[in-house]
């Protein structure tokens, strides 16, 4: 008995177990294995990642101070942006609603509509807002246009997903209540299901409605209208004081969207 309590005295507590040990070390070495391949396979070009630093300063020197002409055009450019990211956020929600609906399995009419939801839903989260910019300047040509569907295309996911969500997740005695006294679909989405999910529908769209103005900001690179079309003149004509004050005013757009934003989500919650 002395022994064993001797034993146990002396003995040196681990949080973990030597298997778990082992598996924990087993876990980061694959991972550093993978990350090793995944650098190799990519054939980095290393002179010019040591020379970075050299290139980031002389493009610094190139870029101060920043230039003052053309301002009028750069706003002009900003308040597009912003135009693209609106009307995109407001066409998002007549589509996407429907299909959250649907995704939903608590309200979608059958298994075939509901596959169909997740697979609108799935698309559109797949493929990249400059990706949908190249597929519709293709279709409708260079232009504000084809920002505000490439925006709004991508947005469907985003919004369509989360709306799904916040409907599973609602108190279905309100809705079986409803039904009950033989109330229409129409009244119990009006009534029973909307009423429930409106607080999260706000911040979703408020949310989403931030990032597209960060995401229309670079739709210009590929012909889509908004402030990068400008910064893709400039960087294209080396006018990297240009480039400087176009960067700045995006930075300012970016962070006085972010306070709109965060007033707007006190105000909803």
């Amino acid at each position: 008995m002395v022994d064993h309590a001797h034993k146990l005295a002396n003995r040196v507590w681990q949080r973990h177990s030597r298997k778990q040990r082992l598996s924990r070390y087993g876990v980061f070495f694959i991972t550093l294995l993978v990350v090793v391949w995944a650098v190799r396979d990519i054939d980095i070009f290393w002179p010019w990642v040591w020379d970075a630093p050299t290139q980031i300063a002389n493009l610094g020197g190139r870029m101060w101070p920043p230039s003052a002409a053309g301002l009028g055009a750069i706003i002009r450019a900003l308040i597009e942006t912003v135009h693209i990211a609106t009307l995109a956020t407001f066409l998002t929600i007549f589509i996407a609603l429907p299909v959250a609906y649907i995704a939903a399995q608590n309200t979608t009419p059958n298994r075939a509509c509901l596959w169909l939801g997740r697979f609108i839903l799935v698309s559109s989260r797949s493929v990249n807002t400059i990706i949908w910019a190249l597929l519709f300047v293709a279709i409708f040509g260079p232009g504000v246009l084809a920002g505000i569907l490439a925006i709004a295309f991508r947005s469907i996911g985003f919004i369509g997903k989360l709306m799904g969500e916040a409907i599973e997740e609602i108190d279905r005695r309100p809705v079986e209540a409803m039904q009950a006294t033989g109330a229409s679909k129409a009244k119990v989405i009006a009534y029973a299901i909307v009423p429930q999910v409106m607080p999260a529908f706000f911040a979703i769209v408020i949310l989403r409605w931030d990032i597209n103005i960060r995401e229309s900001t670079v739709l210009g690179l590929v012909g889509a209208g908004g402030i990068g079309v400008i910064l893709q003149s400039a960087i294209d004509t080396f006018a990297w004081p240009t480039v400087a004050t176009i960067l700045m005013a995006i930075i300012v757009l970016v962070l006085i969207g972010e306070a709109i934003t965060s007033l707007l989500r006190r105000r909803v919650m």
